[in-house]
């Protein structure tokens, strides 16, 4: 048995701090607070359940290109919404693999069948910049992934290369100290490629779900929880999540957002800590020395947004049984008292037991069984990874997710599919390997009197709500409609291209 000092020292940074939390600016703080809904309720759940743009009755009818497509295998390296781009010859923080052997996982078992199939156009830089600041935006998008903009290049001693690369990252340390970028931040080929494609993939998620026309939507790619208004993070370039839930905010009167990483969702935390239409809850590991130093239950949020914060810190170990009752008894009068109209579920595998960077020991299937819980409330929702650093678990355990979210985790057999990544997989082989035995099993350091004293605590800061918060009705900006419109007209023209087209691809068992 190991000890339970598992502190992964990799993630920490002396720049990286428990810093205040800032308040919004004013743009953003008028899409959190005052785009109002149209409707007061969630989406009817029954009109038949829709996965990452995933529909079950969907019919075999493959469309070969275009935004979607349904029934139809994909060939990228992400499953659902996304096929991000993968950094060549370099070596990511983010594992991209990891979303490779999902997507083989997930069409080796079928599942992509009962599924549509989406492919998001990457975010503009105005849609960024609905939560990042311009600055921070500029950098991504022009320095690193372009020419140098003239306001930092005045910034420079020397006189350096025209654009950012993994190769000449040395020249421009002062100017990527200010956006922390560097050591757990590092730069990559096609960096702004890959935060506008993710986030993306979350952004159309949100509005699939504002549209009506998805009740549940998958991107695996997204989920990067850490990144902050004017800073990348924790190998967190873009707050993806943030992104999302500005969009769901502008017909949703209240969004819940839940963090089952191992590692505190402080960018989205932050981001809303000022108001009460995002309620955010994080289970994680907890301690000043362990990234990033945030998430004490103390943080309930502020002003407007008091008691709109939910923090869940935990110690080294955790079992099984521990988190899943932890989980459900705190999730469920939560969900009851607040009365979201929307879900937003961030589902980092480095809770997983054996993860390099994690310290729990939490199963697959208890993990899986988190995203069970939070779908039986039939609420519209939003599903994402995260972090998640043994790559072969992490896969197993979205594959086994997507199917809990299809219905079909008990269909789903132990035995892995053959796939071209078979060797990752053993020796076992096996969907449900045991994570934390022998050596892997850490020292539970969570008593049941310390967990029942955050579940009380916790739970008093629900009763501080008062219900849900109630909302002023108002219009639905002008910029939402058209988005919704132009992707709905997409893609019935790429579908009725798809139904003309004699030699288009066709679905294969």
């Amino acid at each position: 048995m190991q000890s339970a000092a598992c502190t992964p020292g990799s993630l920490l940074h002396p720049t990286f701090s428990a810093a205040p939390f800032f308040n919004l600016d004013e743009r953003t703080q008028a899409v959190a607070q005052e785009y109002e809904p149209v409707g007061g309720g969630p989406n009817d759940a029954g009109a038949g359940t829709v996965l990452g743009g995933f529909n079950r009755n969907a019919t075999s009818e493959a469309y070969t290109d275009g935004e979607s497509w349904r029934g139809g295998t994909t060939t990228g390296s992400a499953v659902g919404l996304t096929r991000p781009p993968q950094p060549a010859q370099e070596r990511h923080p983010m594992k991209p693999h990891r979303l490779t052997l999902t997507n083989h996982l997930v069409i080796g078992y079928g599942l992509h069948r009962q599924m549509d199939m989406y492919q998001p156009r990457p975010a503009t830089k105005d849609e960024l910049e609905m939560f990042h600041d311009q600055d921070y935006v500029d950098f991504l998008a022009r320095w690193v992934g372009g020419r140098v903009p003239s306001v930092m290049e005045r910034e420079l001693n020397d006189s350096p290369p025209a654009r950012v690369t993994p190769d000449n990252v040395r020249h421009f340390t002062s100017v990527l100290s200010r956006f922390n970028i560097g050591d757990d931040c590092p730069i990559f080929s096609d960096m702004y490629t890959y935060c506008q494609r993710y986030a993306g993939a979350s952004l159309m998620a949100a509005r699939k779900l504002v549209a009506g026309s998805t009740d549940i939507a998958i991107n695996w790619t997204g989920g990067l929880h850490h990144a902050k208004k004017s800073e990348a993070s924790g190998f967190c370039y873009v707050n993806d999540i943030v992104l999302a839930i500005l969009e769901l905010l502008r017909t949703h009167p209240r969004v819940l957002y839940i963090d089952i990483d191992i590692h505190h969702g402080d960018g989205v935390q932050e981001a809303f800590y000022n108001t009460n239409r995002v309620l955010t809850v994080s289970f994680h590991k907890y301690s000043p020395d362990f990234f990033p130093g945030t998430g004490h239950i103390d943080e309930v949020g502020h002003a407007l947004g008091k008691n709109f914060s939910l923090n869940v810190p935990l110690q080294d170990g955790i079992d099984n049984e521990s988190y899943v009752a932890l989980f459900k008894s705190i999730m469920e009068p939560t969900i009851q008292t607040y009365r979201p109209s929307a879900i937003v579920l961030q589902c980092g595998a480095d809770s997983l037991g054996a993860d390099r960077l994690g310290c729990f020991n939490l199963s697959i299937a208890a993990h899986g069984e988190c995203v069970r819980f939070i779908k039986s409330f039939a609420l519209p929702m939003i599903v994402l990874g995260g972090g998640g650093y043994t790559i072969k678990n992490v896969s197993r355990c979205w594959t086994y997710e997507t199917a809990v979210l299809l219905g079909q985790e008990q269909d789903l057999p132990n035995a892995l599919p053959h796939t071209p990544y078979d060797d990752f997989f053993a020796p076992d082989w096996k969907l449900h390997p045991e994570l934390a035995a022998g050596r892997n099993r850490l020292e539970n350091c969570n008593s049941r009197e310390s967990l029942e004293r955050i579940r009380v605590a916790v739970l008093e800061r629900v009763r501080y709500m008062h219900g849900a918060p109630g909302v002023q009705m108002n219009e639905v900006p002008p910029s939402l409609a058209s988005w919704i419109a132009d992707e709905d007209q997409l893609e019935e023209e790429e579908g009725d291209e798809a139904a003309m087209d004699p030699g288009g691809e066709e679905d294969h068992e």
